[in-house]
């Protein structure tokens, strides 16, 4: 099977780098870091709307952009790269149905559910429309600054069914802050410089980076599949590896920094943190296990 990308592909792949580079670079993620409670900016989510991330699988007789999964998967992992925060998934999976959220004018979230923490609700206080039952939903406090979470009692979101494409769009957007963390832990290692050479060239570190790089292309290989066939087995196994590669990425990331990677100014652990959550929404690891041996 091909995964080289189309060249319309690769234009839309660069054209959403590009806006998120001009509109939520380093600068602006730190400023919603450090402003001590996170909110939503709405002025952005309706410039994605216009963009037509939101609407981009919405068919265009229906005023969309008429694209497919491999497409959605390509925006979500920029969104990964760039730590963007908000329920992206919630909304743009109800970008059909719900009036206004194609536009970026609704923000819609939802319950995602895991075996392990009951009912998790992202963004719960910002959204205008919340899917599935969030009643007696009670805050809980998130590692990630920029991804506020409540609980729903006893898993009461349980019932909610879950959807396979929400599990593939986070192991998208994990896939983005592997590959992120592997890039910077690079750049990191080629201008850091210890007893004379640059730390690249010190085996350990050299290995770490390697490390990096195969668990980024093998999940990239998973994740783009599973957008290809949409098959469930495939897309739990897409969510594993990316899970897997954006949590042991940013923490060999923050190795590779050493005593810098520890401190708050470091974005080292924004993408640890966000990878840790994003972990424990949609389906666990242990479910996915579970598919992937049932379908075996």
């Amino acid at each position: 099977m091909d995964f080289q990308l189309s060249e319309d592909q690769r234009a839309l792949r660069d054209g959403f780098r590009d806006l998120l580079a001009g509109r939520f670079d380093g600068t602006a993620l730190r400023a919603a870091v450090d402003s001590g409670a996170p909110s939503l900016d709405r002025a952005l989510w309706r410039e994605l709307g216009d963009a037509g991330f939101f609407a981009l699988r919405v068919p265009e007789e229906e005023g969309g952009v008429g694209l497919g999964l491999p497409e959605a998967v390509l925006i979500f992992e920029e969104a990964g790269r760039a730590l963007l925060p908000g329920p992206l998934v919630a909304t743009f999976l109800a970008a059909r149905d719900v009036e206004g959220a194609a536009r970026g004018a609704v923000v819609v979230t939802s319950v995602l559910t895991t075996a392990d923490s009951g009912g998790l609700v992202p963004w719960l206080d910002e959204a205008d429309v919340a899917r599935g039952d969030v009643s007696g939903a009670v805050p809980l406090r998130s590692v990630d600054p920029l991804t506020p979470l409540h609980r729903v009692p006893g898993g009461g979101g349980a019932a909610t069914p879950r959807q396979p494409e929400a599990d593939l769009l986070i192991a998208a957007e994990q896939l983005g802050s592997a590959g992120k963390t592997c890039e910077m832990a690079v750049r990191y290692a080629r201008e850091r410089t210890q007893f004379g050479q640059a730390i690249g060239a010190f085996q350990a570190v050299k290995h770490l980076c390697a490390q990096m790089l195969v668990r980024t292309e093998i999940a990239r290989a998973a994740v783009y599949a599973a957008a290809v066939t949409g098959d469930a087995p495939e897309i739990a196994g897409a969510k594993l590896l990316a899970d897997e590669a954006a949590v042991r990425g940013a923490r060999d990331c923050l190795q590779v920094h050493g005593g810098m990677g520890f401190t708050w100014e470091a974005d080292v652990h924004l993408h640890l943190k966000r990878a840790w959550v994003r972990a424990g929404l949609g389906q666990s690891a242990a479910e996915a296990e579970e598919e992937l041996a049932a379908a075996l």
